[in-house]
């Protein structure tokens, strides 16, 4: 039993290291090409450098592109998290704390926007209605309505399982509706808010779809719609391209780096309680 138990246990850990090879590997050939020359980056390989040419960031960063899109992608990323952070807590604390049959159908509704696709048409023709087409305020309103399901989702689990207790005694002391929910249930939310935050603000950076297609200008194009464009502008130039990826990857591993201890608890409570 005990060995038939260490054996499950290899296996589990053997499984783990072969399905981060699958992301580290592609990792380390983009950062040692990165300080590579541009024959030697022209091969793609995870050969060691003949020498480290960490001129190349220094090539990458001359561009001024860099800095708008950088700061582009920061606010629209924070913008949307932010948006959807508070649309989606208080929204699940109203669901959860009082599950009448409306509340249940507007969360089904809620979870519709997890599996059902968006029609790109119909978005544009709103947008465009609403003359935010183009606009950063359209660009992250389009990025929270995104990401809302999933957070709601998330937070209904976990504020099912604080004590309605809480509530009482608050509301015994003086507590309103608004003070009730930021001094009292909001800062117990602290994992799973931490989990979405980081969730929503690397779907955000990431997405190459809404800045396509939502915004025409590249003024407001963000990271990767420049990594995009590196991709045609330097495309015999692999060494380039690959700092210019790695500078795009540095945000989300500091952002990921700083909440990665909330992530598994924040998603596992918020899938399975409530």
């Amino acid at each position: 039993m005990v060995k038939h138990r260490r054996l499950v246990n290899l296996s589990k850990e053997v499984f783990a290291w072969l399905l981060s090879l699958v992301i580290l590997v592609p990792f380390l050939m983009v950062l040692l090409n990165s300080v590579k020359s541009v024959t030697e980056a022209a091969t793609m390989n995870l050969s060691l450098p003949s020498e480290f040419l960490f001129s190349n960031y220094l090539e990458v960063l001359k561009d001024k592109r860099i800095y708008s899109s950088f700061f582009n992608s920061l606010f629209l990323s924070t913008a949307a998290s932010l948006i959807t952070l508070v649309v989606s807590a208080m929204a699940a604390f109203v669901i959860s704390r009082n599950r009448t049959r409306l509340n249940m159908v507007v969360y089904s509704i809620f979870l519709l926007g997890l599996v059902a696709p968006m029609n790109y048409v119909t978005t544009m023709k709103v947008m465009q209605m609403l003359n935010i087409i183009n606009t950063y305020t359209g660009a992250y309103l389009l990025y929270s309505a995104i990401f809302i399901p999933f957070t709601v989702f998330l937070y209904f689990g976990f504020i099912g399982s604080i004590p309605k207790e809480l509530d009482e005694s608050a509301v015994i002391d003086g507590c309103g509706g608004g003070r009730l929910f930021f001094q009292v249930i909001f800062p117990l939310l602290k994992p799973v808010t931490v989990t979405a935050i980081i969730i929503n603000f690397l779907n955000c950076w990431n997405d190459f779809i809404i800045p396509l297609y939502f915004l025409n200008s590249s003024d407001k194009w963000g990271m990767i719609m420049v990594m995009y464009n590196y991709f045609s502008t330097y495309i015999s130039s692999w060494n380039l391209v690959s700092a210019a990826m790695i500078l795009n990857l540095l945000p989300i591993i500091v952002v990921y780096a700083i909440g990665q201890k909330y992530i598994i608890s924040g998603m596992t409570a918020g899938a399975v309680k409530g």
